[in-house]
């Protein structure tokens, strides 16, 4: 499989992959207002477990569910869960965009837990790019800013979930193909959130247009997903990396235009600072070890 046959149609695929995340953020805060969180979650991983079985079965097979170490890829799909139901709980009470730069803290984190956890090296690039970020969510996070404490302690507790979902994944990622991780995900969240439909469930149909919402979910995150592993065919992750951090751009613009939210200045530097330092991070990632002379 080529991973550089276009880089511009990679990026273009990718930043159209952080979009559809962004608004199924939106969607998913939009719904919260009405519904509770956990129904909105399952909707979420049903519809995209359903879109993958139509899309990919037939092309895939049993390559679905093939791994070679399931226990772990079950238990970064259970990270996943976690962080999704978490994150959830922040929408409900946060903006959007706060609550994505909070959630931009994970992968900072994971560059410095690399080094104890996976013997990778860090450099004073890592550790300063990671205190510059947490610096940014402290600004965010003030007290003073607006937000309410146990959203905030929802969106950090989903950025300890996602630690674990991206370091599994870093680790799976020699031995596992994407196609059976991204099932597995989606398979653990559906039976995770399916079982607790009965104590969320009401009984009540939502109007047509709240049923759209709920529908449009797993086209979010499964289509998402789908041009995210796509761009990685076009483009090497060191070029993609970098523009992750757009994904803060949408959820601006969205939270903005859905709900009118406009993050005051001291929040909007600690947004800048954040995303600054997660490209930092990515760009210092891509850059080849300096070859000494003995």
């Amino acid at each position: 499989m080529t991973t550089t046959t276009n880089p511009l149609r990679g990026i273009l695929l990718f930043v159209a992959s952080l979009a559809l995340f962004a608004c199924m953020d939106t969607t998913t805060k939009y719904l919260a207002a009405r519904h509770d969180v956990p129904l909105i979650v399952a909707a979420r991983y049903i519809g995209n477990l359903l879109l993958m079985l139509v899309l990919l079965t037939p092309r895939h097979g049993e390559k679905l569910l093939r791994t070679e170490r399931t226990g772990m890829a079950v238990v970064r799909a259970l990270c996943l869960a976690a962080s999704s139901v978490l994150v959830g709980f922040a929408l409900q009470r946060m903006p959007v965009a706060e609550t994505t730069a909070i959630n931009f803290l994970a992968p900072m984190l994971v560059v410095v837990a690399a080094g104890p956890l996976l013997g990778e090296k860090i450099g004073w690039v890592g550790w300063a790019a990671a205190l510059f970020g947490f610096t940014g969510v402290l600004l965010i996070v003030r007290p003073g800013s607006g937000l309410e404490p146990i959203g905030v302690i929802c969106a950090l507790a989903g950025v300890a979930a996602a630690m674990g979902y991206q370091m599994l994944s870093r680790v799976l990622a020699a031995s596992e193909s994407t196609i059976a991780l991204l099932f597995y995900t989606a398979l653990a969240g559906s039976i995770i959130f399916g079982l607790a439909l009965p104590w969320y469930w009401t009984g009540e149909t939502p109007p047509p247009f709240e049923m759209l919402l709920f529908a449009s979910l797993g086209v979010y995150g499964g289509l998402g997903h789908f041009l995210l592993t796509a761009a990685y065919r076009h483009a090497p992750a060191s070029l993609l990396a970098p523009t992750n951090y757009l994904q803060l751009l949408w959820a601006g613009l969205l939270g903005w235009m859905v709900f009118g939210h406009l993050p005051d200045r001291i929040t909007a530097l600690g947004m800048a600072i954040v995303a600054l330092s997660g490209v930092a991070v990515a760009l210092h990632a891509r850059r080849p070890p300096v070859k000494r002379d003995l």
